[in-house]
């Protein structure tokens, strides 16, 4: 199965290892085979034709070309999620199984017209945080959790989604309010249950473990993430892109994403209680 990438700039961490792990976790009847890049990466200055050529990669001059020579794909852009809905127009109209990855979309309302777009024109998409396939958070799902506090490396916007996601799969249901009590480079978050349940994300700023501590009906556990994570979301992708069933539905993706809305407008009002436009 040929696999087309999608992005806002190739030359990015999941581009660059995405291709390897996507052979591995296929036992190699998947393959990153065709890419298109709609501008040169602004971190580095390297162009998508030089990237497709140190990756072995066909480079395509449109997106409509990727989706063209393509069994599946894959719309990237992991740093840059206000490129997704631009980027998915096309694919999330071609029928063709596309996952879209981290983060999914910068609000609920963007969340909402990506997943409209491909429901009408019944094209199988998801998109999820490599966080949410750790073995850690896997051996907990289905249990009680009362409340749940968790940090981790970087910043908010572009990381914190790696923290929230396990969060709302483990908690159930949809935060109703968010509040920040961070300060300087670090951001610390407080969520709020319509239920009286609550939990708190540390993004770091710097360098840390994903880590959480976890008050269960039966007692606390605390944990920190060190399974390979993104081998156990690899595994689940090329299901998808095999049976097309989608691994998180659209409707927690949303959750999630207004969740995450809520969170940055709370992280410029510190103190102040955000409502979740659930």
């Amino acid at each position: 199965m040929k696999i087309g990438f999608i992005d806002y700039y190739l030359d990015e961490w999941h581009a660059d290892n995405y291709p390897e792990m996507l052979r591995k976790a296929s036992g190699g009847e998947m393959e990153a085979a065709f890419a298109y890049g709609m501008i040169d990466s602004p971190l580095t200055g390297k162009t998508s034709a030089q990237w497709c050529e140190e990756h072995g990669i066909a480079l395509c001059g449109s997106i409509q070309e990727v989706i063209e020579r393509s069994d599946a794909l894959i719309v990237l852009s992991p740093d840059n999620c206000e490129m997704h809905e631009e980027l998915s127009q096309l694919p999330l109209r071609s029928g063709k199984k596309t996952y879209i990855d981290k983060t999914f979309a910068p609000d609920r309302k963007t969340a909402e017209a990506i997943f409209a777009l491909g429901e009408a024109n019944g094209t199988p998409c998801y998109s999820t945080s490599a966080l949410r396939f750790a073995a850690e958070y896997e051996a907990l799902r289905g249990r009680r959790v009362k409340s749940m506090s968790t940090w981790g490396p970087n910043g908010l916007e572009t990381y914190g989604i790696h923290q929230l996601e396990p969060i709302m799969m483990l908690m159930q249901g949809c935060a109703a309010q968010v509040m920040s009590v961070g300060q300087g480079g670090w951001t610390n978050l407080l969520l709020r249950w319509e239920d009286g349940r609550s939990a708190s994300m540390l993004c770091t700023g710097g360098d840390s473990p994903f880590a959480a501590n976890l008050c269960l009906e039966e007692g606390c556990k605390f944990l920190t993430v060190e399974s390979d994570f993104f081998g156990g979301f690899m595994r689940s992708l090329v299901a998808f892109f095999w049976t097309g069933e989608i691994p998180v539905s659209h409707q927690e993706t949303i959750a999630i994403m207004a969740v995450r809305e809520a969170a940055l407008k709370a992280a410029g009002n510190p103190g102040v209680w955000i409502p979740v436009q659930n």
